[in-house]
């Protein structure tokens, strides 16, 4: 049910970049994600990025879309918006979206979804690949002890959700819309509900997802969740998949999350990918945010290419070949491709036999 690969990766799609890479030519990025505000309308229980202390910055939106001009032409595939904040906090995130879109790279959003009004949505879906929501409970009640906001703001996602479903099938938009849920002790008695809320409210999937703790995080509440106990909770939630709605229950990476092990020894996929925050620093890698040796410079001072050819980022790749792979995030957003990586620059013998 997972056809948008959303429990593995999509870096086999790409084999000329990996390629590429293979004969250690240099590799732009396929996909950024990128934080438009650092300032977020709630303050989730498992916030990854809450050191980031949620900053009321923006960035530049002219600026942007003189970058992401040029990022298009350096083999920039694709965007999330998404970040330390919340998205459509910011006044021009639909515009931005749209010319992105204009330069050729596929955009999505992951958001809250609050401020996703019918206006908004108005603007992006005829030009977004995908919309994916965080919503970690199945009532009013536990969306917002979990969300820390109002309990209005479930009806409110609710209601633009609906919204932009409506206007998906009557203008044949073919923007995949979908809400995702962190499973936690304290929502997971709603999961099924909330697969049921989704389906029936025109959702195209409900994924369910495990806590990943962020060495950085100041809330370690969930650090010794063990996911074990929940995989009947995978069964019961098949019954609700439908034509057209799915849920995608990532068994696979809670089980990495209980296991808590990785068959690689040292990250290689930094190459693929880059994160840039909310205040325009281009980084490496998101788990270490702050980290001046993973920060490769600032998009409002220098262009992209003089950032990802620069010496700063060289010198970092060269940190990161030496570094123990155990030191980073169980179940980061790279550790499939590193999987995939690793197993094609170390195969197993007898690899011939195809």
């Amino acid at each position: 049910m997972d056809k948008y690969r959303i429990d593995t990766h999509k870096l086999i799609y790409h084999p000329e970049r990996v390629s590429d890479w293979l004969k250690n030519k240099n590799v732009y990025p396929i996909y950024a994600e990128i934080s438009p505000s650092g300032a977020c309308n709630h303050r989730c229980s498992y916030c990854a990025l809450d050191f980031m202390e949620y900053k009321p910055r923006f960035l530049d939106a002219k600026m942007l879309k003189v970058r992401f001009k040029e990022m298009a032409g350096l083999g920039l595939k694709s965007l999330m918006f998404a970040g330390e904040g919340e998205p459509f906090l910011h006044p021009d995130m639909a515009a931005i979206s749209v010319h992105a879109n204009k330069c050729g790279i596929d955009t999505s959003f992951t958001t809250n979804a609050v401020l996703m009004k019918p206006a908004v949505i108005d603007r992006i879906l005829p030009t977004t690949s995908w919309i994916k929501v965080s919503i970690s409970g199945g009532t009013p009640v536990t969306y917002s002890q979990i969300h820390r906001c109002g309990p209005g703001d479930f009806a409110t996602v609710f209601s633009n959700l609906g919204y932009a479903a409506a206007l998906k099938k009557k203008k044949g938009y073919s923007c995949t819309l979908g809400m995702q849920m962190v499973l936690l002790p304290e929502n997971a008695h709603e999961a099924v509900e909330l697969a049921r809320k989704a389906r029936d409210a025109g959702m195209d999937y409900l994924v369910i997802k495990p806590y990943s703790q962020h060495p950085l995080s100041v809330t370690d509440k969930y650090r010794k969740i063990r996911y074990a106990s929940f995989d009947k909770l995978a069964t019961e939630l098949e019954k609700i998949n439908r034509p057209g709605f799915s849920v995608i229950f990532r068994q696979n990476t809670m089980r990495k999350w209980d296991e808590g092990r990785r068959p690689y020894a040292r990250c290689l996929a930094l190459p693929f990918w880059t994160y840039i925050d909310a205040g325009g620093n281009v980084w490496g890698c998101s788990m270490f945010l702050q980290n001046e040796k993973f920060r490769y410079g600032n998009i409002n001072e220098r262009t992209f290419r003089q950032i990802w050819e620069g010496n700063k980022r060289r010198r970092s790749l060269a940190c990161v070949r030496k570094m123990d792979a155990t030191r980073c995030r169980v179940n980061c957003r790279m550790d499939e491709i590193n999987r995939y990586l690793w197993e094609l620059r170390s195969p197993a013998g007898h690899s011939n036999f195809i």
